[in-house]
């Protein structure tokens, strides 16, 4: 099944299981979401700073020493996936890791938080970028779409995002999944937050590759 393809948890085919599992997010890990969402406020006057791990408190107005309101920020980016969502640059390395995995034995499934007017979008995005594996669109906490591709294989899983709530969602309800944090914005590393005691941070693609492939055995086929 290519990304185009795109389905949702319900009617989601089941895996194999005997491979191993790889989940991925899109935005902020195979996407390099910030600078896009960047150039569109900038041109709706408004500019995207880098003080916080909080998306919509970081939407100024030029001289204003408060954010803007949240409401706000939010149909805003419902306007950005509108017009913006296939032209985000990939994170580097992101392919090239996802098609290795693959290669050595992984499934591997995209879980995106993101508006289900953009699946076509978001799906045509990866296809163009050489990740075009199965595509999930989700809203919400990821904890329960993580345990329900979980459950469908007896090898291990992996999970990847860079948002600490996902990971948490997913460590709590499948804690067996293994997780990882990637920051793939270096504008955003900084001021990231991680807990290093329930999963591991590795913010570069090649550096993460070799420590999925470790965490799901995917050398030993």
């Amino acid at each position: 099944m290519r990304a185009l393809d795109v389905v949702s948890i319900n009617d989601y085919p089941k895996l194999d299981v005997d491979r191993p599992l790889l989940i991925v997010d899109v935005d902020g890990v195979l996407a390099l979401f910030f600078p896009e969402f960047a150039k569109f406020l900038a041109t709706h006057g408004l500019e995207l700073k880098a003080e916080r791990y909080a998306l919509f408190q970081n939407i100024y107005r030029p001289g204003e020493d408060q954010h803007l309101d949240v409401a706000i920020g939010k149909e805003l980016l419902d306007d950005f996936y509108r017009s913006c969502a296939e032209t985000f640059e990939p994170a580097p390395g992101a392919a090239e890791a996802l098609r290795s995995l693959s290669a050595l034995g992984a499934n591997v499934v995209i879980l995106s938080n993101a508006p289900d007017f953009c699946r076509g979008s978001r799906a045509r995005w990866l296809a163009r970028h050489d990740m075009d594996y199965p595509l999930i669109i989700n809203n919400g906490a990821k904890g329960g779409p993580v345990r329900a591709l979980a459950n469908r294989t007896r090898r291990p899983v992996a999970f990847v995002d860079d948002l600490p709530q996902h990971l948490a969602s997913a460590a709590e309800a499948a804690p067996d999944v293994l997780c990882f944090q990637m920051v793939a914005d270096e504008r955003l590393r900084a001021v990231a937050p991680d807990a290093p005691s329930r999963y591991r941070r590795i913010d570069d693609w090649a550096l993460l590759h070799d420590a999925l492939a470790e965490a799901l055995g995917a050398y030993a086929g």
